[in-house]
């Protein structure tokens, strides 16, 4: 059976890993030269490194704890003490190492963008900048939107009622220890998040953090340019802590359009009517990494229970 995974974020990586362990041979496409979706880390000149997407890894789920524990084993997940008592899961050493331990042996193909999905003689016919042959099942792990473009047509399952609230990240290096926890929830009206993130386990001594603006400030400031983002974010950051642009030595930031879902499909995929196509991600159950698995473990098992 030959098998088409579009996206290599926590879905596409954990229904892959998971099918290739039943002895399948899946192919993941993704559209990025890295791995992990939202699991990201961005690297600068002058050493510095900053998780600007996912922050922690929640855990509720014993499948998914499972991985994660076999992940630590490996050195890909260490646990981050921010000072509260209550220890948080992270990839080590950065936010894309676990992305990293799930795609091992795994047949990827990344900066290969899917630009259509079209049914032909019983088969489904991809297509990047040229043909990338048929494949017998087909799963997407875009974004709902982007899912919906894609594949949208052919899911009995509409798609439309999925909504997100976007984030803007702000990473910043200061020439100084900032006398700060490093993670702070909600620490003012505008900004939902800020993180030391150079004290996480793993990482380089650096005076890296990240800082991420809340649903509403993110939603009003969306379609500025990264410069005029980063600009406004610092703003904030250097307000907060009572700090000014001398004390800063690298400012820069990103658009998470689809970055939490606020309403999501309320199941663990979308399908066609005969089964051979397949869309999920975290958008189906809730906003955090261990959702985006549970739906692409749930994808393969049903493509498993069929076969």
């Amino acid at each position: 059976m030959r098998i088409a995974i579009i996206g290599s974020g926590m879905a596409g990586l954990a229904c892959a890993s998971r099918l290739s362990e039943a002895g399948l041979s899946p192919t993941v496409f993704d559209k990025g030269r890295g791995l992990g979706g939202r699991m990201a880390t961005r690297r600068a000149e002058g050493g510095f490194q900053f998780d600007h997407g996912a922050q922690v890894i929640p855990c509720e789920d014993t499948g998914f704890r499972g991985l994660l524990e076999n992940a630590k084993a490996a050195g890909h997940i260490a646990e981050w003490d921010t000072g509260d008592g209550n220890a948080k899961a992270v990839g080590a050493p950065g936010m894309t190492a676990l992305a990293k331990y799930l795609a091992q042996g795994l047949d990827l193909h990344q900066q290969s963008e899917i630009s259509s999905v079209t049914r032909s003689d019983g088969a489904w016919d991809l297509t990047s900048e040229h043909s990338l042959g048929t494949f017998d099942r087909v799963i997407c792990t875009a974004p709902a939107p982007q899912t919906r473009k894609l594949v949208g047509h052919a899911l009995s399952d509409p798609l439309d009622n999925v909504a997100y609230a976007p984030s803007l990240t702000l990473m910043v290096v200061l020439n100084r220890p900032l006398d700060s926890p490093d993670a702070q929830a909600y620490p003012t009206g505008d900004l939902a998040w800020i993180a030391h993130d150079s004290a996480k386990p793993g990482r380089p001594s650096r005076h890296c953090w990240v800082a991420q603006a809340s649903a509403d400030w993110s939603t009003a400031h969306l379609e500025l340019s990264k410069d005029d983002i980063a600009t406004r974010m610092l703003d904030l950051f250097l307000t907060h802590h009572g700090l000014d642009a001398t004390d800063v030595a690298y400012a820069t930031a990103h658009r998470w359009r689809y970055a939490l879902v606020t309403d999501p499909l309320g199941q663990p995929f979308a399908t066609s009517s005969d089964g051979t196509l397949h869309a999920g991600g975290d958008w189906c159950l809730g906003p955090h990494i261990e959702h985006a698995w549970r739906s692409g473990t749930a994808i393969a098992e049903d493509i498993l229970s069929a076969a």
